[in-house]
């Protein structure tokens, strides 16, 4: 009996990894060469979800040594980012789901500190977060925008909100959402709040550290920065009253101001690396960007930003000024 119970506990990974591609292989090449060079690989499932169940050549050495390798059929990854992790969340077999990005590159030790702190009753740890392009002052400004409460250095602690698709989860929490888990998976943020308002613990463990990619160009940035603003702000609403609506679109036009108080603080607090001289103008450009994104959503909802997640989750543009993502480069 108690060779059975350990063989069970055998094949049973302990941590699920969820990647999601529009297309194939490529798309996510980098960030699996990463997964592979973790020190604790052969206890990692990789669950890819992809249009379709021969989207990766399986035998490819990034894909070996680990616990299990998945392909997870779904066609529309492109358009709903969010249903295709909740996909992978169903087909995960561990008791940990980590999400990672094809454009955040996990570092050594990532994903043995994930599981280790996954050992302490936290529904969510997330990791540090770098830059992995940190020569472009666009690229400072969009990391500083989205990433400035995890920037790497972090110290580590109880915290509100973990990054968005790149954090890890208790699977049980997540399934206890039924078929609410894909809407609250749209904007991460207000899934942490939602857990908070539940009694759970997030944490922040700097010992996992990620470098994500960013954007580069103005062009793009500005798009990203409305679409995210949007989507945040109309999920943020869902369920309010007409007139609380319309008292935050009235609001949003200080948004810039708040934000760029705290992203300065929080920057002064870390020992970061000196910025290019271009960032701040960039990010309150892009925080303005943001905000009017903020007034749309909560003034109309998502509408067509809804459908537009994967033109922003798998764009070229981040690797313009990037760091090695050839193989022998993790």
């Amino acid at each position: 009996m108690n060779d059975q119970l350990e063989k069970a506990a055998k094949d049973v990974p302990t941590m699920s990894v969820v990647v999601i591609t529009p297309d194939g292989y490529e798309t996510i090449s980098a960030v699996l060469r990463h997964v592979h060079a973790q020190s604790v690989r052969e206890q990692l499932e990789i669950v890819v979800v992809a249009p379709a169940a021969d989207a990766l050549p399986l035998h490819v050495p990034t894909l070996s040594g680990f616990h299990a390798v998945r392909v997870v059929p779904f066609e529309a990854v492109a358009s709903s980012t969010a249903a295709a992790r909740a996909t992978g969340v169903h087909a995960a077999r561990a008791p940990i789901v980590a999400f990672v990005e094809d454009h955040c590159l996990p570092q050594q030790g990532w994903a043995a500190a994930l599981i280790a702190a996954h050992g302490e009753p936290w529904a969510v740890v997330g990791p540090a977060i770098g830059n992995a392009n940190p020569c472009n002052a666009v690229s400072w400004a969009n990391l500083l925008i989205e990433y400035s409460p995890w920037l790497d250095p972090a110290a580590a602690g109880r915290v509100e909100h973990l990054p968005g698709h790149n954090s890890s989860y208790k699977r049980a929490i997540l399934l206890d959402y039924g078929p609410a888990l894909e809407t609250m998976l749209e904007t991460e943020s207000i899934l942490h709040w939602d857990l908070r308002a539940k009694g759970f613990d997030l944490l922040l463990e700097p010992a996992a550290v990620a470098l994500h990619e960013n954007f580069t160009t103005i062009a793009a940035s500005t798009r990203l920065r409305f679409h995210g603003g949007r989507m945040f702000a109309a999920a943020r609403a869902r369920g309010w009253s007409l007139a609380r609506r319309l008292a935050y679109a009235a609001a949003a036009p200080l948004i810039p101001l708040v934000r760029l108080r705290r992203i300065l603080a929080q920057v002064r607090r870390r020992r970061s690396p000196a910025l290019p001289a271009r960032t701040f103008p960039a990010l309150a450009l892009l925080l303005a960007c943001d905000a009017a994104g903020e007034m749309a959503g909560y003034l109309l909802g998502a509408g067509a930003e809804a459908r537009r997640g994967g033109e922003f989750e798998f764009h070229d543009d981040r690797r313009a000024t990037g760091v090695a993502r050839q193989e022998g480069h993790p």
